[in-house]
């Protein structure tokens, strides 16, 4: 849910449950973490191993920077685009009992009087806007948060359907893959509708009734004594709230119960759901195309174990999800930082793929940390402001919610939110005159303006 520089009883699954912390967490992983830990790129975790009907968990950190305390597998985080695949289990699971066709066009599940847009006399189906390839943008025109700590709050069903009666495709549907909250959250919107309920509800009567998912939900609970806070770096931020889009991040869920979610996907225990199951886990493209993604889902192959998967990421969370296809191997991440952890996540699947390395910060004085306050153009409509607030620095793209970023070097600094780095330089009269932003293995200048 990132949007980066481009940006809930029946069947109740038992599982034997192994208290304390996890022995199959290893120790170059345990020390990693505590690394990340230390240098403030993480503030606490909590992990969920499956191996067959054994259950094990890892945590460390702290749900809160402010009121420290402890977590375990019942406090609740906030999944981000995980979301997605219980959107597309939702799909499947309507498929399975002949409600819709994935090959339907979404154009007779839409209200009247909008018209879902076209390209070549070809229709968007609800399958293309399940595996991303609908045509429709990662996020909407219209899509302009007045508080980006909060930045779908104000997103509204009216806007939703709005920018979909005026978009124009500009390539042929099905063609191309472009990952994209808009089209999963407008897929919950229709699911939702034809079920004549609100996502949330048909989230809770699908699955989490069916898997004993008492704590997985949509709307936030702030009296709820269990729920981590969201960190942007160290600093403690808003939960995010939906008005429309929920179907493409806004679920929150514990470890506990993302564990049944998963050992239900891998097929440990058969509910009722199974079958949809399966079904969003197959390649729904073509043979060939990449990447492979089902109804949600995405497959990778990691030193010949085909991996399903899925992360996710708001404004203060980050989550990984996975399990090797053909065992009975699975892993959750639920993290309270925006630290990404799929390498913590494929490295528990698959021990040889590589753990990030940690990036140790250095002190920067003052007065050069001032030096570069300021607003950079990469284009003319596109502004990177940088702000600071004691000594963090901060940038803020334009349309983006602001982000804090860390120094390698007086002049080199570094994102932990996504791969990405930015480095200033100064003209011969030692004035900074411009910064450049390292991502993507591209290199975007952007001059200081006076």
């Amino acid at each position: 849910m990132k949007n980066l520089f481009a940006l809930l009883f029946i069947g109740i699954i038992s599982i034997v449950m192994v208290k304390g912390q996890s022995t199959v967490v290893s120790d170059n992983l345990k020390m990693n973490i505590q690394d990340r830990i230390d240098n403030q790129d993480i503030v606490g975790l909590v992990i969920g191993i499956i191996d067959g009907e054994e259950v094990s968990y890892y945590t460390a950190g702290v749900p809160s920077t402010k009121d420290k305390g402890e977590m375990d597998e019942h406090t609740v985080f906030e999944i981000g685009s995980i979301s997605k695949t219980f959107t597309g289990l939702m799909l499947a699971d309507m498929v399975t009992k002949g409600k819709v066709k994935l090959n339907d066009p979404i154009q007779q599940y839409l209200p009247s009087g909008i018209k879902s847009p076209t390209k070549n006399d070809a229709s968007i189906e609800l399958v293309h806007l399940a595996n991303h390839t609908s045509g429709l943008s990662r996020l909407p025109g219209n899509f302009t948060p007045t508080d980006m700590s909060n930045p779908y709050v104000d997103y509204t069903k009216e806007m939703m359907y709005d920018f979909l009666n005026t978009y124009e495709l500009t390539r042929d549907i099905g063609s191309q893959y472009e990952y994209s909250n808009y089209a999963a959250g407008l897929l919950g919107q229709i699911l939702a509708t034809q079920n004549n309920m609100s996502y949330e509800d048909l989230l809770v009567s699908t699955i989490c009734k069916t898997l004993g998912m008492s704590s997985t939900q949509v709307s936030v609970n702030l009296q709820e004594d269990n729920q981590a806070k969201g960190h942007s770096g160290q600093k403690e931020v808003s939960y995010w709230e939906f008005a429309s889009l929920e179907a493409a991040g806004g679920i929150r869920s514990s470890a506990a119960d993302m564990m049944k979610y998963l050992a239900a996907n891998i097929g440990i225990e058969k509910t009722k759901l199974y079958p949809a199951m399966q079904l969003s886990h197959q390649n729904s493209r073509t043979e060939n195309a990449k990447p492979v993604v089902g109804l949600g889902w995405h497959t990778l192959t990691l030193d010949d174990n085909e991996v399903v998967w899925h992360n996710g990421g708001t404004g203060g969370f980050s989550s990984f999800m996975g399990w090797i296809k053909g065992a009975q191997k699975g892993v959750v991440v639920l993290c309270n930082s925006t630290e990404n952890v799929d390498d913590i996540g494929l490295h528990t699947l698959v021990p040889s793929s590589p753990l990030k390395e940690v990036v140790k910060t250095v002190e920067v004085d003052d007065a050069i940390l001032e030096s570069y306050v300021g607003k950079y153009a990469l284009a003319p409509t596109f502004i990177i402001e940088v702000t600071k607030e004691e000594s963090q620095l901060i940038i803020q793209a334009t349309g983006q919610q602001a982000i804090e970023v860390y120094p390698k070097s007086e002049s080199k600094f570094f994102l932990k939110v996504v791969e990405a780095e930015i480095e200033f330089y100064k003209d011969a009269d030692g004035n900074v005159e411009k910064l450049v932003l390292f991502q993507g293995g591209q290199e975007m200048v952007g001059r200081k303006l006076k």
